[in-house]
């Protein structure tokens, strides 16, 4: 492992091996992608639990095949409306969620792969959720959920890159 490749906050290698994160990646590109301005992905999801937090992640890969982290949004379910009036799911229903990965300025370079990473846990970077409902400070029982992403026909689970064409 060569000094630039080593595990850091940005490699996503550690992230590629859990058994829990699906990764939807491109061919390599045959020219360039500049995205530049809000990323946000909708996501049609269930799980088991009475809440529990939704991570996505937009990653470069480089030819080399080494994931870079570009930017990275969560939501915890319950606030899935707002934080004003924090709503508990029913547990195994479909509910849609927008998830803001703030903003980017990126270039994509000739043979590099867009990659989309998604999870239901970023910890320690993003507080653990105990998927009971529970506050995570106030939990004394954490439970493991059981996640659906749908991915087609009417809740097909998208991101959205703003993607900047030259004239």
């Amino acid at each position: 492992m060569t000094a630039s490749h080593q595990l850091g906050p940005v490699d996503q290698a550690q992230w590629l091996s859990r058994p829990d994160v699906l990764s939807f990646t491109t061919q390599p590109l045959e020219e360039e992608i500049e995205v530049t301005g809000p990323v946000r992905a909708t996501l049609f999801a269930a799980t088991s639990g009475r809440d529990t937090d939704w991570v996505v992640k937009l990653c470069d890969v480089h030819p080399d095949g080494w994931s870079y982290n570009v930017c990275d949004g969560v939501i915890r379910a319950r606030f899935r409306e707002g934080f004003a009036a924090p709503k508990l799911l029913k547990p195994n229903e479909a509910y849609e969620y927008t998830i803001d990965l703030s903003s980017t300025s990126i270039v994509f370079g000739r043979g590099h792969r867009i990659q989309v990473l998604v999870t239901s846990s970023d910890f320690p970077r993003y507080d653990r959720n105990p998927n009971t409902g529970q506050w995570p400070s106030e939990a004394t029982v954490f439970e493991e959920a059981r996640q659906t992403i749908f991915c087609g026909g009417l809740r097909c689970s998208h991101i959205v890159l703003p993607i900047v064409k030259d004239d």
